[in-house]
């Protein structure tokens, strides 16, 4: 008997606007990528070669569509599951005329495993993932061995994981399992500093603001 995959999210009802809906449903046949078990070529999905990076998780999409447009010299393959985000990065790449992005609506680790060829990524955005804080919960977390050994297999050489959380025992877990992973070397001692390239989000300023931190990772591939 085969058993479902354990999944890191749950699909969520959340708002959906007007403004979002209507992105959804006019923007998603162009710039959107269905899901399909086939490698992507770079250079047909985004019509030019450029480095390529997968932003994994991109929650409403601010982050993405600010890094986006601050290098126009990178393509961007924007991953999420929840639609509301989905049409919500689909309406800033309309108002900010970004030709560098495009989404795929499916599970993360699906995408990096099925369209994503070994060794094609310059870097992986993992910002803020659910931390699924309860024990019981734990086994969903992204950041296990088997997506580090994923993330650092569709890595090119020299290529970046750059993973952000405010959740300190996440961020001590995330450290522990990409250290142990053999095709990552850590570019700091431990956790990093911030790169200023990295947006501060509204989600992180909140909780700076409560009083939380925020460990960033920077690991390279070897």
């Amino acid at each position: 008997m085969t058993h479902p995959p354990i999944r890191s999210f749950v699909l969520r009802q959340g708002r959906f606007s007007r403004g979002q809906q209507r992105a959804y449903e006019e923007l998603l046949p162009r710039f959107g990528l269905p899901y399909r078990a086939a490698f992507l070529d770079w250079r047909e999905t985004f019509g030019r070669a450029a480095p390529v990076v997968a932003e994994v998780g991109f929650g409403m999409g601010e982050t993405t569509a600010r890094i986006a447009a601050e290098h126009p010299g990178r393509d961007y393959l924007a991953i999420e599951v929840h639609t509301p985000g989905v049409g919500s990065l689909l309406r800033q790449v309309a108002v900010g005329g970004l030709a560098n992005v495009r989404v795929v609506q499916h599970d993360a680790v699906e995408v990096l495993r099925d369209m994503v060829a070994p060794g094609s990524l310059a870097a992986i955005h993992v910002f803020f993932p659910d931390p699924w804080p309860k024990k019981r919960h734990h086994k969903r977390r992204l950041l296990q061995p088997a997506f580090a050994a994923l993330a650092a297999s569709r890595l090119a050489p020299g290529g970046q994981l750059h993973v952000a959380t405010d959740w300190q025992e996440y961020a001590e877990h995330a450290l522990a399992v990409l250290s142990g992973e053999p095709l990552f070397a850590n570019t700091a001692p431990g956790f990093a500093e911030r790169p200023a390239w990295r947006p501060e989000t509204k989600f992180e300023r909140r909780g700076l603001n409560l009083g939380h931190g925020v460990w960033d990772l920077l690991f390279t591939r070897r």
